[in-house]
């Protein structure tokens, strides 16, 4: 097994390879000075089962090109397989068409994969489940969610516990969720009245007294989350806690969620914490490694990587 990094979460990579009892293999990933991206396989890969740790995270294009450059200099390198392991998968949230002549992203970017030359690709928390079907290769899709329970056990009282969808859609990721910690489940329905005016969030159950745990898979302006902690406190919920899979973050999101009344948000490292996540006093990061590295052996192997979901 060879293990390969791109740039997009270098601490991540070295996380994996730590669990693994796996150096990372040698490899140079760089920009020319017009921003061209050159890849060197610096160690002998023929024959070889290689895995190559990479999100296509910000910025996303660069490392889109990245994971695709790193499977072609190994795809001519004579690799026996080659697994693109990509804990936070972008565009995945252009899986449809959400209106008249637009892209679907998700679709193009998974032929592009598929092109390169992955033979197999192993992601996590998908935006859209389907997106596994946009790959003619095999996909793996784990889920966060034992993660995110050990750790809701661990820091915060059992009796007392509520899950919260922050919207609709979320509904079955929530439930799951609830369904794992043994607590109720709550939604959130938001609606705009009229174009441009403020949402209404009405509250589907009884959160008073309750500590909410809103369960989502991407937090990116954080202007959802905010809005539903309010809208949980004013029913009378006790405190809110969020529990995300993938951090993204984007623009003033950091300082928003810093200046809310959420007690805290957790994240997983399938993005590279910024500084500025790393100093929020209501942002903490929990690894993914394990579970990334657990799914890794497991396709080497050949073992069962869909008994992960439920440990």
């Amino acid at each position: 097994m060879k293990l390969v990094a791109g740039n997009s979460n270098r601490p991540l990579a070295e996380a994996i390879a730590a669990y693994l009892n796996v150096p990372l293999a040698k490899a140079q990933v760089k920009r020319f000075a017009d921003m061209e991206v050159f890849v060197e396989i610096q160690e002998n890969v023929r024959g070889e089962d290689v895995f190559i740790i990479q999100s296509t995270s910000f910025p996303t294009n660069d490392h889109l090109m990245e994971l695709l450059i790193i499977t072609d200099a190994l795809r001519r390198s004579s690799a026996k397989r080659i697994t693109a392991v990509v804990p936070y998968f972008g565009y995945a949230r252009q899986d449809r068409k959400s209106a008249s002549r637009t892209p679907i992203s998700a679709k193009l970017v998974a032929n592009l994969i598929t092109h390169a030359g992955v033979d197999r690709v192993l992601t996590l928390d998908l935006h859209a489940g389907q997106i596994q079907g946009f790959f003619d290769i095999p996909t793996d899709n784990l889920f966060a969610a034992p993660t995110l329970a050990r750790d809701i056990k661990e820091h915060l009282d059992g009796g007392n516990r509520m899950v919260v969808s922050p919207d609709v859609g979320g509904v079955v990721r929530a439930r799951a969720l609830a369904k794992r910690i043994d607590a109720q489940l709550a939604i959130v329905d938001k609606r705009r009245e009229r174009p441009g005016e403020s949402e209404v969030m009405n509250i589907i159950g009884d959160v008073s007294g309750r500590s909410c745990i809103l369960v989502d898979d991407i937090v990116d302006s954080g202007g959802t989350l905010v809005n539903a902690a309010d809208a949980l406190l004013a029913k009378g919920a006790k405190e809110v806690y969020a529990y995300i899979t993938h951090g993204v973050l984007s623009g003033g999101a950091v300082a928003r969620i810093a200046s809310s009344k959420l007690k805290e948000l957790v994240i997983t490292d399938s993005i590279m914490p910024t500084e500025a996540v790393k100093v929020a006093h209501n942002i903490r990061v929990i690894s993914i490694a394990p579970l990334m590295g657990e799914a890794i052996e497991r396709t080497a192997t050949e073992g069962s990587v869909s008994s992960l979901t439920w440990h």
